[in-house]
């Protein structure tokens, strides 16, 4: 008989992907995945410690879950709960001392062992605690990826992070920096190409760090692994994410010119315009040398367009260096960014840092580094009308009749389409632009799409 399977994922991209491979693991248990933790056999809270208290979010969401298994449990019926991700390995230990109702915690680099913990969980009732670091052996063990009917999928090539800067958790939780072997990669990507995919998003928590062992027995950075992708078949898009500004090498800014079938979109983040705050962060790199950075490979790639990450309010910011972020912004005409007040992690330095900002100072200056983002976002989304872009179709929009796709720099495009366009990847005009989207009329399928966009180039 087949079994309810519930996940509920906070964070990063790469616990939505870990949320899709735990699916992939428990389904040769019969486990089948719902949308709504009602009545599900069991639930699994795939958790982020990147957000403000996000320890205490988990143990409200616990009580809650409490409270179902409880029900269930009346109604003759069992329920497995865990607790998985990044909270999971930095307070594994508190988790089943508060929440001893909780059956498996388990951290990022275990999950290939679901099928043996649920075993034991099931006969011991209970409490298997597994905080391991064997990210070789999780994916020795993991399945073939499957596409799910998708077009565009995502493959983890690389774990963990080396850089300790001051206010992340991630070397603390994800482990050292592993990069998977280069044909492993590979027989990904041809088995997900089989299946429809058209476009590659490369993961992982410092892609560009990525050093893969070859064939032949080398070893192959994250621009050659792109151009490897590259030469698979059906594959027409490629994406990575997240990057770091210190490991962009000669051979991964080349890439941006010399694979087509690599995006002209790059999520780079900078966290601070400020040399003082960079330093603080030890980040490896000053703001001079990011403009360095994105110079060269603008020069290789002028359609080039940025994302971006921001931290405001780290312990010592000052006037001027808040100045000198929003310059930065400015200037790097950033056009999507993910930005958040400083929150200290626990056991990060930052915690203990002198010259902690004040909320108000925080909240204040995230209010006018936001408004401009938006503003620069909108000015590019309006350049973006009259153009031509090459679009991925891939799902069905809200109103009747209506597809909505990608375009190259990540923004949804919507069109009346037929839905045998899905997955297909169209050239449409850009006719109107929002906050947030695009929206586009299908054009002649031999008209060449046209990439410069205003003051994108």
């Amino acid at each position: 008989m087949s079994k309810k399977l519930h996940i509920k994922t906070f964070g990063c991209q790469m616990n939505v992907y870990d949320s899709q491979r735990m699916t992939d693991v428990l389904g040769p248990l019969g486990y089948e995945t719902v949308d709504e933790p009602n009545d599900a056999d069991m639930v699994i809270l795939n958790t982020c410690h990147i957000r403000e208290k996000a320890t205490e979010k988990v143990f409200s969401d616990l009580g809650r879950l409490k409270k179902h298994k409880t029900k269930r449990a009346a109604q003759g019926k069992s329920t497995i709960i865990a607790v998985a991700g990044c909270v999971a390995q930095a307070a594994g230990k508190e988790i089943t001392r508060r929440a001893p109702y909780v059956d498996m915690v388990f951290g990022p680099q275990t999950y290939h062992r679901l099928p043996e913990m649920v075993a034991r969980a099931t006969r011991a009732g209970g409490g298997v605690l597994d905080l391991e670091f064997p990210a070789e052996a999780k994916f020795d063990h993991l399945p073939a990826p499957r596409s799910e009917g998708e077009t565009s999928a995502f493959i983890s090539v690389q774990e963990g992070c080396d850089k300790f800067c001051t206010y992340c958790v991630v070397p603390y939780t994800r482990g050292a920096e592993f990069s998977r072997p280069v044909e492993s990669i590979l027989d990904d990507v041809k088995t997900l190409a089989s299946e429809g995919v058209r476009e590659i998003n490369l993961l992982g928590q410092n892609v560009n760090a990525f050093h893969g062992t070859s064939a032949q027995g080398g070893t192959l950075g994250l621009g050659d692994l792109i151009r490897e992708v590259a030469t698979v078949n059906g594959i027409e898009r490629i994406r990575y994410i997240t990057s770091h500004p210190a490991d962009m090498d000669d051979s991964l800014i080349t890439a941006h010119g010399e694979v087509p079938q690599l995006m002209p979109f790059l999520h780079l983040p900078i966290q601070s315009g400020a040399d003082p705050i960079l330093r603080a962060m030890n980040r490896g790199h000053s703001a001079q040398e990011y403009r360095e950075t994105i110079a060269r490979l603008k020069e290789v790639q002028p359609n080039l367009a940025l994302s971006s990450d921001f931290i405001i309010g780290f312990p010592g910011e000052t006037d001027k260096d808040f100045e000198n972020t929003m310059a930065l912004i400015q200037e790097m005409k950033f056009i999507q960014a993910y930005s958040f007040k400083f929150s200290p992690r626990p056991g990060t330095p930052a915690v203990t840092m002198e010259n902690q900002v004040e909320e108000k100072v925080k909240s204040e200056r995230l209010t006018l580094l936001q408004d401009l983002l938006g503003q620069i976002q909108v000015e590019f989304n309006n350049a973006c009308v009259g153009k031509t872009f090459p679009v991925l179709l891939d799902r069905e929009g809200r109103d009747e009749g209506q597809l909505v796709g990608r375009s190259p720099y990540m923004q949804p495009v919507h069109v009346t389409a037929p839905t045998s366009l899905k997955g297909e990847i169209i050239d449409l005009k850009i006719t109107d632009s929002f906050t947030n989207s695009l929206s586009g009329v299908q054009l002649n399928p031999d008209k060449t799409a046209n990439l410069t966009v205003g003051a994108s180039a």
